[in-house]
């Protein structure tokens, strides 16, 4: 009987999984079982979150599963990395009132039979990756409570059906690629609390049915292309708390009682549109408000009374039209949550008041440039003491910097430049270290600089130029080298030479020490500034020649030596650079003209005021260079007695080598050993040694396949416990040899606790007498970062577990200090360029630690090669998604490179969503993803596996937007790495405390 009943089951399985609808013959709750299990068929389980269903518990119990009168009702499977397409199954569980399968990894299409299910209250797929069109017949889920969509795939038109779901509560469909307009039949939906639409590509006008929503609390239109006015009505529903258009082609004027019909208005958005006309003055009776954001639009007249505002964190009402002085700001001091303020690139006038003081202590946005406000800085701006960003520049501010802005200890940007500053600059900046934005330039501020300002060591641009500074430049500002982005010291009066210390600037984009009175010769120190692309040192009293080290600056684009004594020739490698600019006007150079580069566009050089050049390119109309003819004749001569004796060194040198070659092949040549970690000796393995450690190199031994060959778990002594891992490079594949020599510049004189380590390198041949190349390893015994994340399928009979948020701060951190240290820790600069979480290994303790140099490049020895034989085909290398974007177009490696896939690899870390994820393509990728979604979206978008515990949401948000600093396109743009290792650190610092809970 019980193999009767076996058979019985496995052929209503069979039409179950064929057949829709299932079979008549099998009861309700076994329709249930076997739909349930179908479902589990088409999904991948990495995290074994569906193990309990199985036919030895009943589907009751199953995670996730809720039945009334053994019945299906509920299935809710969110955050649980749930892979693959969702089956039409789904439409067999004909009593569920409720699916939720948010944050996981579904794709493919909404299977239509879900509209079957005639009892479904709530439907919740969000933050997946479903496509294709909505299913047509949603009319028939009549009981539909809460749809929610938001951040898919989903195309198409919006189905006009949903206008006859008449108990629907909330729609949620943002962040879709939907085409076309707002059905009108939404207007229908007079249980409507929620309607949620943006970023959706929608277009058209925004329907007037939308004014009949009588219960809506929650409107949300922004980022479509809608355009027209905002329907009258809309304005009418009392019940709006918030009430979003922004980003659109919208235009109008805003009701002048829109304070008053809209009393429990929290967030209202309108920026980036086109609406005109006042700010509404009722807009203060609407006390509840939290936000005001009405930036990039029209609004013209003076900013209202604002005091009843109590409760505002968020004003933002830059780049209008608005005419007031700033006395409006005293309305706000009763603003006690204040946190951003913004009236930047308007037309106030006016000086600040002394109520600035008395703003919201919690205030760490400040931003009134592109005004015309006078006067002085009030004193009480040192109140503020949560200051992070503050911009006054671009208006009429005079009279000297207040000492009390020295309290501002958390400042971060500082901008006030173009003003009427006076005085000198007070060294008191120089106790304000958390800076990494400093623009003061174009005041009339005088005197020495102070010294101190070389403890600003989070620095990334100091802008002090068009000012009337006199004396040294400070070596201490020389020596900062977080610098990346731009010094200009230019427009001042510094004399004396240019500080040698300057080589410690190798981030620096931009260096414009342009109109002083510097005098000496260009420090050659200069070379070691190897990102620079922009240089300026015009109109000073340098001399001497062009330095050589020069040649160094390969990402050099515009430079500029004119109006200096400078003599001699001009350097043939400035032709060799990329120089899309160059003026050596008005020196003592004489001399050929290169004829390559730069120097073959004439638009592009200037050379003027100089004497006695020679040659270039016809244009330029210089003479003939003298003796060019007898020069030719002479070397004419001299290779008639060279070829003879070129000859017979050759045969001499190839007869040496097949005498070598020989007795090699008796003997195999020795191993090239570099010093062992395992006690300072030489670790020394032959082709014979590793074959029989890898048992003839058998597949059982392979933990790892490699671009260019396999690597090898090999135990070289039990009773020492000595494990390592042998990479054996297959020498057909090409670019194998490359990557050998490559690993072993790189790897050969370096040792860093976060660095793989090379035990030893064999460069031999084996038994046939064919070249075999390996190198070998530290085993580490974690595997990679990669797998860790992305894999949790069984390894060695352990279970791998999820990355806690401080274990991944932590591998974070570790990979910070590796590529830190590749930069700057040793003579030569190395650049990773495949840095990517495979490449990533960890130790028994999870120490994190960089490997796989196969594509690294010693800086010295790329930027004294010419740019063809090092860069021109490096951009078709390495890792889609790690790639940053420049080296695609330029084919030019750099260390802002590996800041670039560092940031990709962190936003990995904490998203669980790989750069190469079918989410991302067209304009979105995992960059833009994360930072679209920053500040207010986090839960949506961090890996699921995360478990929260105590651990406060600001600082993932923290973590994440150092990730997209470092991964923006612009390689001036991105956190420097020795920046990016601080703020890791003193974000694991302030996590301690939670270090139980996360």
């Amino acid at each position: 009987m019980a193999i009767m009943m076996t058979i019985l089951h496995s052929i209503a399985l069979f039409f179950l999984f064929f057949n829709t609808p299932p079979l008549v013959t099998c009861s309700s709750n076994q329709t249930d079982q076997l739909s349930l299990l179908a479902i589990k068929s088409s999904l991948q389980d990495p995290q074994g979150a569906l193990s309990s269903w199985n036919q030895t518990l009943p589907f009751c119990s199953w995670r996730g599963i809720q039945c009334r009168d053994n019945r299906v009702v509920t299935l809710t499977l969110p955050s649980l990395g749930l892979v693959g397409s969702l089956s039409p199954h789904i439409g067999n569980l004909s009593l569920l009132t409720n699916i939720t399968l948010a944050n996981n990894f579904f794709g493919g299409t909404i299977p239509v039979e879900i509209t079957l299910l005639g009892r479904l209250q709530f439907l919740d797929f969000s933050n997946n990756s479903f496509m294709g069109e909505l299913p047509k017949n949603l009319s028939q889920c009549i009981n539909l409570v809460q749809f929610a969509f938001y951040i898919n795939h989903l195309s198409g038109t919006i189905p006009n059906e949903l206008g006859f779901l008449p108990k629907l509560e909330a729609i949620l469909f943002s962040s879709n690629r939907f085409s076309g307009v707002i059905p009108s039949s939404v207007g229908n939906i007079t249980t409507l609390q929620e309607l949620s639409l943006g970023a959706c590509r929608l277009t058209g006008e925004i329907p007037e049915s939308l004014g009949r929503l009588g219960l809506l609390t929650f409107l949300q239109l922004s980022q479509n292309n809608f355009t027209g006015t905002i329907p009258h009505a809309l304005f009418n529903l009392t019940n709006i708390y918030y009430f979003d258009v922004s980003v659109n082609s919208l235009h109008g004027v805003i009701p002048s009682t829109i304070g008053d019909t809209l009393p429990n208005l929290a967030f209202l958005f309108l920026a980036q549109n086109q609406f005109s006309g006042p700010i509404p003055n009722s807009i203060s009776n609407a006390s509840l408000i939290v936000w005001i954001i009405l930036s990039i639009n029209q609004f013209s007249g003076p900013v209202p009374n604002l005091e009843r505002l109590t409760l505002i964190e968020e004003f933002l009402l830059d780049s209008n039209l608005i005419e007031d002085d700033m006395s409006f700001i005293s309305s706000l001091t009763n603003s006690t949550n204040l946190e951003s303020f913004d009236v930047s690139k308007n037309m106030l006038i006016g000086s600040l008041p002394e109520s600035l003081a008395n703003l919201s202590v919690l205030v760490n946005f400040f931003d009134i440039h592109k005004n015309q406000i006078h006067g002085n800085i009030p004193l009480g701006i040192g109140n503020l003491v949560n200051l992070g960003t503050v911009d006054l520049s671009h208006n009429l501010l005079d009279g000297q910097i207040p000492m009390s802005i020295s309290k501002l200890s958390n400042l971060r940007s500082l901008f006030m430049g173009r003003n009427r500053f006076n005085g000198k600059l007070p060294s008191l900046f120089g106790n304000m270290t958390l800076l990494s934005e400093f623009q003061l330039e174009g005041n009339d501020l005088s005197g020495n600089l102070p010294s101190n300002l070389g403890n600003l060591s989070n620095l990334l641009e100091l802008d002090l130029s068009e000012n009337n500074f006199t004396g040294l430049i400070p070596q201490e500002i020389m020596r900062l080298s977080s610098v990346s982005i731009v010094l200009n010291l230019s427009h001042n009066a510094f004399e004396g030479s240019i500080p040698s210390e300057v080589g410690s600037l190798r981030n620096l984009a931009a260096l414009d020490l342009s109109s002083n009175r510097l005098s000496g010769v260009i420090p050659t120190s200069l070379s070691s500034c190897v990102s620079l692309e922009r240089l300026y040192l015009d109109e000073n009293l340098l001399q001497g020649e062009i330095p050589a080290g020069m040649s160094t600056l390969m990402g050099l684009l515009e430079l500029d030596l004119s109006r200096n004594n400078l003599s001699g020739s001009i350097p043939s490698f400035l032709g060799n650079l990329k120089l899309e600019k160059l003026n050596l006007s008005f020196n003592k150079l004489q001399g050929e003209v290169p004829s390559r580069g730069v120097f073959t566009n004439l638009s592009s050089i200037s050379l003027d005021g100089n004497q006695g050049f020679c040659g270039g390119i016809e244009e330029l109309k210089f003479p003939t260079c003298k003796g060019v003819k007898s020069s030719k004749a002479k070397l004419s001569t001299l290779w008639k007695i060279l070829i003879p004796i070129m000859v017979i060194g050759g045969l001499c040198i190839v007869i040496l080598v097949f005498l070598k070659c020989k007795k090699t092949e008796e003997n195999p040549r020795p191993v090239v050993s570099s010093e062992d970690a395992f006690g300072g000796q030489l670790l020394r393995l032959s082709y014979a040694d590793l074959l029989k450690a890898t048992n003839g190199f058998s597949e059982s031994n392979v933990v790892g396949f490699g671009r260019f060959g396999s690597v090898y778990k090999v135990v070289l002594d039990d009773e020492k416990d000595i494990v390592v891992a042998v990479k054996v490079l297959n020498l057909d594949v090409r670019g194998a040899s490359k990557t050998f020599m490559a690993e072993c510049r790189s790897l050969g004189g370096i040792r860093h606790r976060n660095l793989v380590k090379l035990v030893s390198v064999c460069d031999s041949v084996d038994f046939k007498g064919n070249d075999f190349k390996a190198l070998v390893y530290e085993f580490k015994v974690n595997g990679s970062l990669d797998k860790w994340l992305h894999n949790n399928d069984e390894e060695n009979g352990e279970d791998l577990k999820s990355l806690s948020i401080i274990q991944r701060l932590n591998i974070a951190l570790d990979i910070a200090h590796g590529i830190k240290y590749l930069h700057f820790g040793s003579d030569s600069s190395i650049i990773h360029g495949d840095l990517k979480p495979s490449n990533v290994l960890l130790d028994h303790d999870m120490v994190a630690c960089v490997g796989d140099f196969g594509l690294a490049k010693i800086a010295s020895n790329i930027l004294s090669s010419s740019y063809e034989s090092n860069t021109s085909s490096f951009g078709i290398k390495g890792t889609l998604g790690y790639l940053p974007p420049e080296y695609g177009t330029f084919g030019s490696i750099s260390m802002q490179g590996d800041v670039y896939s560092f940031g990709i690899i962190l936003l990995e870390m904490f998203i669980n969503k790989r750069p190469t994820n079918d989410l991302f393509g067209g304009e979105v990728n995992l960059h833009r993803y994360v930072s679209s979604a920053l500040p207010h979206g986090l839960m949506d978008i961090i890996d699921p596996r995360l478990e929260m515990g105590g651990l406060k949401m600001e600082f993932v948000g923290r973590i994440l937007n150092i990730g997209v600093s470092c991964s923006k396109e612009n390689p001036r743009d991105r956190m420097p790495i020795t920046l990016v290792e601080n703020e890791l650190a003193d974000i694991l610092a302030q996590l301690q405390p939670f270090s139980l809970d996360v």
